[in-house]
């Protein structure tokens, strides 16, 4: 950036695309900007995503979250040997609080095959897993620094989740793990001396889950935390602070770094490109959404907490179908205190199939995922009336993966506003057409037009007055 006076004149400002955001980011994952792809679940963030980003020398994360276990391997063994092993790439940690062994497995699998980094995504609280993933290769330099094998950039939309990853993990945790033999001794002692976290990206009002923050208030509140806990903590390295939530054009990234941001994240954007592992009529869908095209539905993991996802609602049922399932389920206490013309409704237009009918395939997928006491859940009315509406929620998924069109109306599709304002930023180009947009191009562009556009900026808020 030059600032040169020649002649009395101040020679103009030039941001480059590579000075944005942090520094040390670049460095940790050797890549070239401060952007990042960030994991979308049922593999939508694809091995082919994540190679395409690889190449580009750009950070992205594989969506592993509702995968089985072997597709998850298949997809790490196929970007390793894609990438080679000095190509930056991390896979996706979902909390699983209903069945923590999958989470544990999953953490299993990342350590036998050196995934160095992950994307820890949906925790209300720290678990065990995911400690036992950041202490394992800890070990101290000859100068005194610690060095983390496993780094974890955390995905957070509350101060107070916020606060466990960026500070070392608690005492108790880690003695657990310690009496386990899941951690060495030096790894225990080093582990209470770093955070669980590296970077924590801030998730404003997103696609998927989503807590409705607003970026303005809820980024330099969370870079405000992050330096009260360093001045208390004193670590040898700053916890990165990231944005996501909204982010499709350059303008929107221009206005997080501003706000302090260290890196980017992207999501909705990239679910509407060549490598994402979505069927085409989504990507047709999302091509031609608009920034108002979006509602909150219920979400089908948390359906019971009433947490909400961002979905998108342009030509869909999906989301008005959705709300009433869950308004259903506040009212009454089982589905024989519905009306029968509700039920009908209900069976032959939103599900259908009648509700014993989606019963037997709840129970069998229960037993065949070896998850226990369906039987007793089945005895519980109101627990079984959650169950079968969630159903709703995981097959309306289920068809939007696949493109079956003949249910299109009940396709579920998890967006932001932020893919109608790129469509906007697009509109008129090349990119206008979902099959021209590849992620690391995409990821290139607003890097750059944001560089070019804090550029002007600056230029224009120090040109000379008349």
């Amino acid at each position: 950036m030059a600032d040169d006076r020649e002649d009395g004149i101040l020679s103009e400002f030039r941001i480059e695309a590579a000075s944005l955001g942090s520094r040390e980011f670049l460095a940790d994952y050797d890549v070239r900007f401060a952007y990042v792809a960030g994991a979308m679940y049922k593999g939508i963030a694809s091995k082919e995503l994540v190679i395409a980003m690889g190449k580009a020398r750009l950070m992205s994360f594989f969506g592993t979250g509702g995968l089985c276990l072997a597709d998850i391997e298949n997809g790490i063994r196929s970007i390793q040997a894609a990438l080679g092993p000095a190509v930056s790439f991390g896979a996706n940690l979902l909390s699983d609080i209903e069945r923590p062994e999958t989470e544990e497995r999953t953490v299993d699998l990342y350590l036998r095959h050196g995934v160095h980094f992950i994307e820890a995504a949906g925790y209300m609280k720290l678990s065990l897993s995911l400690i036992r993933y950041r202490l394992r290769g800890l070990q101290r330099k000859v100068d005194g620094t610690i060095v983390c094998t496993n780094r974890v950039l955390a995905k957070v939309s509350r101060p107070e989740v916020a606060l466990a990853f960026l500070q070392p993990a608690p005492a108790a945790q880690i003695k657990r793990l310690l009496d386990a033999g899941q951690i060495t001794a030096e790894e225990a002692d080093l582990g209470r001396s770093v955070p669980v976290a590296d970077d924590i990206c801030v998730e404003c009002d997103s696609g998927g889950h989503t807590d409705q923050g607003v970026a303005y208030a809820l980024l330099p509140a969370m870079i405000a935390l992050r330096d009260e806990v360093l001045t208390q903590h004193r670590f040898n390295r700053v916890v990165r602070v990231g944005a996501a939530g909204g982010i499709g054009t350059p303008s929107a990234a221009a206005a997080a770094f501003i706000m302090g941001a260290d890196f980017i994240l992207t999501g909705s954007i990239n679910q509407c490109t060549v490598e994402a592992g979505t069927s085409e009529a989504v990507k047709e869908m999302l091509a031609s959404a608009d920034v108002q095209d979006t509602a909150y539905a219920p979400s089908g993991d948390l359906f019971e907490l009433g947490a909400k996802v961002q979905v998108l609602r342009k030509g869909l049922f999906f989301p008005a179908r959705a709300n009433k399932l869950y308004e259903l389920f506040s009212r009454f206490n089982s589905l024989d205190e519905i009306d029968l013309k509700t039920r009908k409704t209900l069976e032959e237009k939103y599900f259908k199939r009648s509700f014993d009918a989606v019963w037997a395939e709840v129970k069998k997928y229960y037993i065949d995922s070896g998850r226990a006491n369906i039987d007793d859940l089945g005895g519980n009315p109101k627990k079984k009336m959650a169950m079968i509406f969630r159903w709703y929620l995981a097959h309306t998924t289920k068809l939007a993966l696949s493109g079956d069109v003949a249910e299109k109306v009940d396709f579920q599709i998890q967006c932001g506003p932020a893919i109608g304002s790129f469509n906007r930023w697009v509109k008129g180009t090349p990119l206008e057409s979902w099959r021209n947009r590849h992620v690391a191009a995409i990821g290139e562009q607003i890097m750059l037009g944001t560089a070019n556009l804090l550029s002007h900026r600056l230029n224009s808020f120090i040109a000379p007055g008349p």
